[in-house]
């Protein structure tokens, strides 16, 4: 007879607990977590991005009606359109956003003003030159002398050459000088009295008018040559003595900028304090170092009064800076100014020329320092 199952007690129990314990559903995200985070809505309107570009073109063209109404110029109509637009920009603000956002717009708008405020005199001087010297920019006017010309024709050669004879000359005195003494301003003077002295001496030397360097380098050169000396070589000393404090000061704060655990690592090795100078702290500063020259350069090359006083004027080329009078870029405006000649328009015409030669010289310059100055620059990078 066969024997009926019986359930085990086991079994029985694990299946009244399963009964009485259902599984826990699976617990659900928080609510959070299942919406998507929306930004808050702003607390007040604002303008759009285009608003100021609207206002701009709305107070140029109300400007420019008012101009052509009233018979104004440039200038005005200029100045006429900026106070409109510093008017109704701030003023839209306030009607649409709030007063903290109307002065935010009043001051950007003031400092918008007076960058361009500053920006006019560099921009009219550079139209008014292009504008009238343009013109007479051609081959023969940048290779021919005015060596027996009258009225038209005629070029300055000569006094581009004199004046990249003189300013290379005073460059060649004027920067060993001055780098030799930053040197020993930053490496060795420190504090003593001999560091004070010449810190002193080169703030005095700043500050000394053109002419009275002219009149120093003619009485030093009348003590050689005697009375009535006129030579390119007294016009660039004339000029080294306004480069010297320049290329001092700019040397002097390029060399401070150099760490001095540089120096301290080259000390360690055992490198003595001159090689410390040439081999670590002048190659980290050079990039300032050139930038400072250059600049120093673009700043003397344009002065008049020393080159009237020691270096004089001529109509012939040269190229000799021990020789007779050399003509220089400054001077020939000057003489074509105050001295056209018959008639006087093609004077004149001549000395606008040279004026924007001259700048674009000095603009050539700068940017030449610019990009010395970033490929000496210390190279970070590996």
């Amino acid at each position: 007879m066969a024997r009926a199952k019986t359930p085990s007690t086991h079994s029985a129990s694990s299946d009244s607990l399963s009964e009485e314990q259902p599984v826990p559903a699976q617990s659900a995200p928080p609510e959070t977590a299942s919406r998507r985070t929306t930004p808050l809505p702003l607390s007040h309107p604002t303008l759009p991005r285009w608003a100021p570009w609207l206002v701009a073109g709305i107070a140029a063209a109300a400007a420019g009606l008012i101009a052509l109404t009233l018979g104004w110029g440039l200038v005005p109509w200029a100045f006429l359109a900026v106070v409109l637009y510093a008017v109704a920009l701030p003023v839209w603000s306030l009607l649409v956003e709030n007063r903290r956002a109307a002065t935010d717009r009043v001051v950007s708008t003031l400092v918008w003003v007076a960058f361009a405020l500053a920006l006019v005199p560099l921009v009219s001087l550079i139209e008014t030159v292009l504008v009238n010297g343009l013109g007479v920019i051609n081959g023969q006017f940048l290779t021919y002398s005015m060596r027996n010309i009258i009225g038209p024709g005629g070029g300055i050669y000569h006094a581009i050459m004199g004046t990249l004879l003189v300013t290379l000359a005073a460059a060649v005195i004027s920067v060993p000088v001055g780098l030799l003494t930053a040197i020993y301003l930053v490496e060795y003077g420190g504090r003593g009295h001999l560091a004070r002295t010449i810190t002193f001496l080169v703030d005095v030397m700043t500050g000394i008018p053109s002419i009275v360097a002219g009149l120093f380098a003619y009485a030093l050169f009348l003590l050689f040559f005697g009375p009535g000396v006129r030579m390119g070589f007294g016009g660039s000393i004339a000029l080294s003595l306004l480069m010297i404090p320049i290329v001092v000061r700019s040397c002097e704060e390029m060399i401070k900028l150099v760490p001095d655990e540089l120096r301290e690592a080259s000390y360690a090795l055992g490198v003595p304090k001159w090689r410390t100078i040439v081999k670590v702290v002048l190659p980290t500063a050079m990039a300032g170092i050139i930038t400072g020259v250059t600049l120093a350069i673009a700043r003397v090359i344009g002065e008049t009064a020393p080159l009237l006083i020691i270096a004089g004027s001529t109509d012939s080329l040269n190229l000799n800076l021990f020789g007779e009078r050399m003509m220089t870029l400054p001077v020939f405006i000057y003489y074509s100014f105050t001295q056209p000649g018959v008639p006087p328009e093609y004077g004149i015409e001549r000395a606008w020329g040279a004026a924007l030669v001259l700048i674009a010289i000095v603009m050539a310059l700068n940017l030449l320092a610019r990009l010395l100055g970033r490929f000496f620059s210390p190279k970070t990078g590996r």
